[in-house]
């Protein structure tokens, strides 16, 4: 396959992937909104199927390799810190964002993850921000406002309760993008993502007892919820990785920000929701951080960035 081929394929799968993750969190505002289903029994419901799912094709092809991760004390312990506030918090956050707002709105409040993720590696590494960082920040400072507020500083246009657990997404992002990045150099991501989705989702199991608000189950609930499990964990996943190892993590990371894109898209047309003018210029802001990260750094006149 020759470089023009596999660059679309990478830009394709990382299309596909956002665009299945943009569905999964509309299908988990459908349940929410029409099926009585809560954030506290979908997320437990969601990371335990994914995860025990990959973790057995793991397991079938190379048990060895899939119980390696527990050998070493400090993998151990990275794996469950990973897990539970990095993987756990993170999608039971974005998910009960969901349910008290809207899976756009959920969306673009935690793609302030990755200026977030700048503002923690210069607080840590005590280093100066490039200037496309700084405008980075700014760019999702701006868009959160106009989000909350619809310009209005005075007056709250979504709820306190909806944005402090977006905002809470966009942290524990952080925790999910730096935590495992160590582990990764050993082991196939796929690999690390399932042992978190297993343990994420019985932690919270044990949280939330699921089994104790249980909704009342018909077709559409099991199809939505198999669609979130298939389609928008495992399958947007393995698009995404597969992209990654194709085109690289900046390429593919562009490509999959349609998410936000394509659940406000399926939001409006399947869900019937609406969005004000000022809503879309905030959700514009937010993603634009994306793109602004990934310009290359500019090098100084020694030829050093």
């Amino acid at each position: 396959m020759n470089e023009k081929r596999i660059r679309t394929l990478g830009a394709a799968c990382a299309l596909l992937g956002g665009i299945l993750w943009g569905v999964s969190g509309v299908c988990g505002q459908y349940l929410f909104q029409r099926k009585g289903v809560t954030a506290g029994w979908l997320v437990p419901i969601r990371l335990t199927g994914s995860g025990l799912l990959l973790l057995l094709w793991f397991l079938l092809r190379d048990r060895e390799k899939a119980l390696s991760v527990w050998r070493d004390r400090r993998n151990a312990k990275d794996i469950l810190i990973y897990a539970i506030f990095g993987m756990m918090l993170c999608q039971y956050s974005y998910f009960q964002t969901i349910e008290w707002s809207n899976a756009a709105t959920a969306t673009v409040i935690q793609y302030l993850g990755p200026a977030l993720t700048v503002v923690f590696v210069c607080i840590v590494e005590k280093q100066k921000p490039q200037p496309k960082e700084v405008a980075a920040v700014l760019l999702a400072l701006t868009g959160i406002f106009l989000i909350a507020t619809h310009g209005n500083p005075g007056a709250l246009a979504l709820s306190g309760r909806a944005l402090g657990m977006g905002l809470l997404s966009a942290v524990t992002l952080v925790v999910y993008t730096i935590k495992p990045r160590r582990l990764l150099r050993q082991f196939p991501s796929p690999l690390i993502l399932a042992w978190g989705m297993l343990i994420g989702g019985l932690v919270l199991s044990v949280l939330m007892q699921p089994w104790r608000q249980m909704p009342k189950m018909d077709v559409e609930l099991i199809v939505a919820v198999l669609a979130i499990i298939f389609f928008g964990t495992m399958a947007g996943f393995s698009l995404y990785l597969h992209s990654v190892s194709l085109i690289g993590p900046v390429q593919a990371g562009l490509f999959a920000s349609i998410e936000p894109v394509s659940s406000t898209i399926f939001s409006v047309i399947w869900m019937n929701a609406s969005f004000l003018p000022v809503d879309l210029a905030g959700f514009a802001l937010i993603t634009a951080t994306v793109f602004v990260l990934a310009l290359p750094e500019k090098t100084g006149a020694g030829g050093k960035k």
